[in-house]
């Protein structure tokens, strides 16, 4: 009795917080003000009714679920196998049987898929060394693509991967398609058909702006990866700009070989001596292709 009238008590010293127009309303369970926002009472639910169809589903659950971003999910194996590799006997079978099936039927599909991605994406940025907003964007891409079924019957790695690149050409951050290619593993050819079925049906959605990668862009990055000095670095973005000016084409080329070789040409005019094998190496380019710019480049000149 003693406890209810405390109760009361603090019940009335609380709505004196509360502001003139109270509107008290109960939402996720919690009893509070929606003007003032000030809590009140944690409403209890009791007598929880099963669900057998998504139509019960959507009419009977009370909160979304929620990504919580702290690692792979425990999966109850449906094998008869312990960790230990002891075999399990009847009455655990049922178990753990019952059990897969629950713990099946709580997580739904998108949200699995989820648990997959999210783990495989922090490995791809740690090995690219990416900033976090470029990994924030390139999640927020891959969630959209994976709301609108996009993941169903393609690999969650390549669509990963062409979220990630897509991100990197938003920010325009100095990183390759081969970068990705060789940190995730997967064929160059897997991830731009990805990256074309994300720049048609997800991109227009978010509105964002995919500008691909320049000539300068690209002579920067290798002169930075390089240890060129920064005079070194003019000369190169000084000769490409000549060659355009003279004439040459740069559509429907890799613009990497075209860099390479302002590059290569660039060290020759300044003595730093860099050999072709290390330069397109770098640029993940054959010596051929090097040397076929290098030659395209020259020829304005003569």
């Amino acid at each position: 009795m003693v406890l209810y009238k405390k109760t009361q008590e603090l019940s009335i010293d609380i709505q004196e917080f509360c502001c003139n127009n109270q509107h008290i309303n109960t939402i996720d369970g919690v009893k509070v003000c929606v003007n003032c926002g000030m809590i009140f009472d944690v409403s209890l639910v009791e007598d929880e009714r099963r669900a057998y169809s998504s139509k019960e589903v959507n009419e009977r659950k009370r909160t979304e679920p929620r990504w919580r971003e702290f690692g792979s999910r425990t999966v109850l194996p449906t094998n008869n196998i312990d960790f230990k590799g002891n075999i399990l006997d009847a009455e655990q079978r049922t178990l753990y049987s019952r059990l897969s099936k629950i713990q099946n039927s709580l997580v739904s599909s998108i949200e699995r898929n989820y648990w997959v991605a999210k783990p495989i994406l922090k490995e791809l940025s740690s090995k690219l060394n990416v900033p976090i907003h470029i990994s924030e964007i390139a999640w927020k891409i891959y969630t959209h693509a994976a709301k609108k079924r996009l993941t169903m019957g393609r690999s969650i790695e390549a669509i990963l991967s062409a979220s990630m690149y897509i991100s990197i050409r938003i920010h325009e951050f100095p990183k390759l398609l081969e970068d990705i290619s060789d940190a995730i593993m997967i064929s160059r050819k897997t991830i731009v058909r990805s990256i074309g079925l994300l720049l048609r049906e997800v991109l227009p959605d978010l509105k964002y702006t995919y500008k691909p990668i320049t000539t300068d862009q690209l002579v920067i990055k290798f002169s930075n990866e390089l240890g060129l000095p920064h005079a070194t670095q003019k000369e190169a973005l000084r000769i490409l700009a000549l060659s355009v000016k003279k004439g040459i084409s740069l559509s429907g080329k890799d613009p990497k070989g075209f860099a390479a070789s302002a590059v290569y040409l660039a060290t020759k005019y300044t003595n730093d001596h860099m050999k072709q094998t290390e330069i397109a190496k770098l640029a993940k380019i054959t010596e051929v292709t090097l040397r076929t710019r290098i030659k395209e480049m020259i020829s304005l000149y003569n």
